[in-house]
């Protein structure tokens, strides 16, 4: 088996790893204050180290789950990275969500240091990470993304091959634009009904019967109803990165961009809210208070 380097053992990283370990690979994780509680890995098998050079002189495949790219960037270029340990042939496998221009660039480094490189970003919540169901949008060489795919299969119920280097990150932009405009859209409407005396439920039961049902309906069900927010862990946060991000690649494209542009403002004035840390649902009620 393998030996697999895990550096980001965040919400999702976690679900990944666990289910890593469980399909037998040997498992080395990047100790970091950000992590999530290690000792289920660690009495599984894993082991720690404190450098990402060191954990890249020691595996056989790398896979980044971290915020960004800015981490992402740091965690390979920095003197003590990824690249500075790297071995010949070793595999990097970068499932954090990053803005493609930097991942073609990240592509030619990891090729230079004599690597190979996939992107296989991610969609799906913590649960299905931890139930090893995420979904994947995979970028890269094609006779890679076959060697790979077994591994990928250990956390992932659905995979997609995309394309170059690139095009796993340039997918899941497009599709994050789509879950978080519609999940605005609604957040807005939901808003306006409560402001009106709309009861939820039957703005529920109306969208649901007609063209506003969807999997983001379904999502933001339960905070509409019940101000749960366990539909739809995701922050604003997360999604004004994501949105930047987005309305960054189509700019260097030069592709339509007014109302992505919109829906990134949206969940810029909800952050600036001094709640960031909401998840999307709260939306609702960041757009629903007085000062909005």
């Amino acid at each position: 088996m393998k030996t697999i380097g895990m550096i980001g053992i965040g919400m999702m990283g976690h679900g990944i790893a666990t289910n890593i370990a469980r399909h037998g690979h040997p498992l080395v994780l990047l100790a970091h204050p950000g992590n999530q509680p290690l000792d289920q890995l660690l009495a599984a098998g894993a082991r720690t180290v404190d450098s990402a050079a060191g954990l890249a002189r020691a595996v056989d495949v790398v896979i980044l789950c971290v915020t960004g790219t800015p981490e992402v960037e740091d965690v390979l270029f920095r003197p003590d990275g990824v690249l500075a340990g790297l071995r010949p042939g070793t595999v990097v496998i970068d499932c954090s969500t990053a803005i493609p221009s930097s991942t073609e660039r990240i592509a030619a480094a990891v090729a230079q240091a004599g690597g190979h490189f996939l992107d296989a970003p991610m969609t799906r919540t913590p649960k299905e990470a931890a139930e090893g169901r995420l979904n994947l949008i995979v970028g890269g060489d094609p006779a890679l993304f076959a060697q790979c795919r077994p591994l990928l299969a250990c956390f992932a119920e659905n995979i997609v091959f995309a394309g170059p280097a690139g095009s796993g990150h340039r997918l899941k932009l497009l599709h994050n634009f789509v879950s978080l405009g519609f999940s605005a859209v609604l957040a807005e409407a939901a808003a306006c009904a409560a402001r009106s005396g709309v009861d939820p439920a039957v703005l529920v039961e109306v969208l649901s019967k007609g063209g506003g049902d969807s999997v983001i309906l379904n999502r933001m069900r339960p905070y509409i109803e019940a101000h749960d927010t366990s539909g739809f862990r995701f922050s604003i946060a997360n999604a004004l990165k994501d949105m930047g991000y987005y309305t960054t690649m189509a700019q260097e494209l030069g592709a339509a961009r007014a109302t992505a542009q919109a829906v990134r403002d949206t969940y810029e004035r909800a952050s600036h809210s001094g709640r960031p840390q909401a998840t999307v649902p709260e939306l609702i009620s960041i757009l629903d208070s007085p000062a909005s």
